[in-house]
């Protein structure tokens, strides 16, 4: 199995990002939302924050996934160094970005679960992904095409 984990606090990006390398790859693309259990939506979408018991079994359901394919790319925030282990991606994105440019976009967003309020909870759990991690940090600031061409160049380095 070959996986890319691309993570971030919500609204940073995720899905567009992975879904277009995924799509430039040729591989299949996993959306780490679709595997939330619907008391975790129904919990977010009220303005509560996950917990780590909240979380485990949506992490363990999308590594299940992933193991099932020989190459995917994984949508998933991952916040914690815990979390992306329970992941057990081969490659790690970040998109990295500031708590002013992400509120702005999840602002914008419409008919998502996940509220602007809990942009605080995501910030106070992140764990950025550290140097032994090896990942590859993108600042979010660029168009996601620009981000995705970044993203794919550099995946050749992993390859070679």
């Amino acid at each position: 199995m070959t996986a890319v984990l691309v993570m971030g606090v919500s609204g940073c990006g995720k899905t567009t990002v992975a879904a277009g390398v995924a799509g430039h790859l040729g591989w299949t693309l996993l959306e780490g939302d679709v595997f939330h259990p619907a008391a975790n939506v129904a919990k977010m979408a009220a303005g509560t924050p996950l917990t780590d018991d909240d979380r485990w079994p949506w992490l363990r359901a999308i590594a299940a996934e992933a193991s099932r394919h020989d190459r995917c790319v994984i949508a998933c925030s991952a916040l914690k160094r815990s979390y992306r282990a329970v992941i057990g991606a081969d490659v790690l994105v970040f998109l990295d970005g500031t708590k002013a440019l992400i509120g702005e976009r999840l602002r914008a967003r419409k008919g998502h679960f996940m509220p602007p309020a809990l942009l605080d909870s995501q910030f106070a759990t992140l764990e950025p992904p550290g140097d032994d991690e090896h990942p590859i940090v993108v600042p979010i600031d660029p168009p996601p095409s620009a981000l995705i061409r970044a993203i794919v160049a550099r995946l050749g380095e992993f390859s070679s």
